[in-house]
């Protein structure tokens, strides 16, 4: 199928254009396999003209990552003025609703960028590091005191949390098991934030 003809846009518009495009294309192949040969045919211009736009493919790369992961971060962020649990709850809602409806780019991004393109590895931790950063917010919404521990255990918890909405088994229009899901993760925070708060639990008898 031809690419569709060009049409005449400002400099911020095509850039943001052949970002959309490699977004699209992320939903149904990894980072390695986006094409910028076919970015540029899907936008109808050549691909020397979209190294017009981008200085490489390195830098196309990092736009397109950087566009995923601000989505992600702002899709994700909860209204300020929430109560502490509606808030954390609201927090835990929006993530999973956001990786479940964009899976496949999700799983591109914390699967395949950082490992097949360390060049973009900074951006997905930047996005981790900003949810991480809310779970230490929430933390501290709900009362409790700082703990030493927090900020190792708010990345290891994301990685759980990632796992678990990836791997829930679950259909897409599946109420019941989402909201199964969603309670899954609060729990696994609630015991999270109860372990802080008891460091010698586990140590040695």
């Amino acid at each position: 199928m031809p690419g569709k003809r060009a049409t005449r846009l400002t400099p911020d518009q095509r850039r943001e254009q052949l970002v959309q495009i490699g977004l699209e294309m992320l939903a149904d192949r990894s980072l390695d396999e986006l094409s910028t040969d076919e970015v540029a045919r899907r936008a109808g211009i050549s691909r020397g003209l979209l190294f017009h736009y981008f200085d490489s493919k390195r830098d196309f790369y990092r736009a397109v990552v950087r566009a995923a992961c601000d989505r992600f971060t702002a899709a994700t962020e909860p209204d300020g003025s929430l109560e502490p649990v509606a808030w954390m709850r609201a927090f835990i809602t929006g993530f999973v609703a956001y990786v479940l409806e964009h899976r496949r780019v999700y799983l591109a991004l914390v699967r395949g960028a950082a490992g097949s393109h360390p060049a973009v590895g900074d951006i997905v931790g930047e996005a981790r590091e900003t949810l991480a950063r809310r779970l230490r917010d929430g933390q501290r919404r709900l009362g409790m005191p700082d703990a030493p521990r927090l900020e190792p255990a708010s990345r290891a918890w994301m990685a759980f949390a990632e796992e678990a909405v990836i791997s829930w088994p679950l259909d897409e229009d599946d109420d019941a098991a989402r909201d199964e899901l969603c309670a899954f993760i609060e729990a696994s925070f609630v015991s999270l934030l109860g372990l802080l708060d008891r460091p010698r639990a586990l140590a040695p008898r």
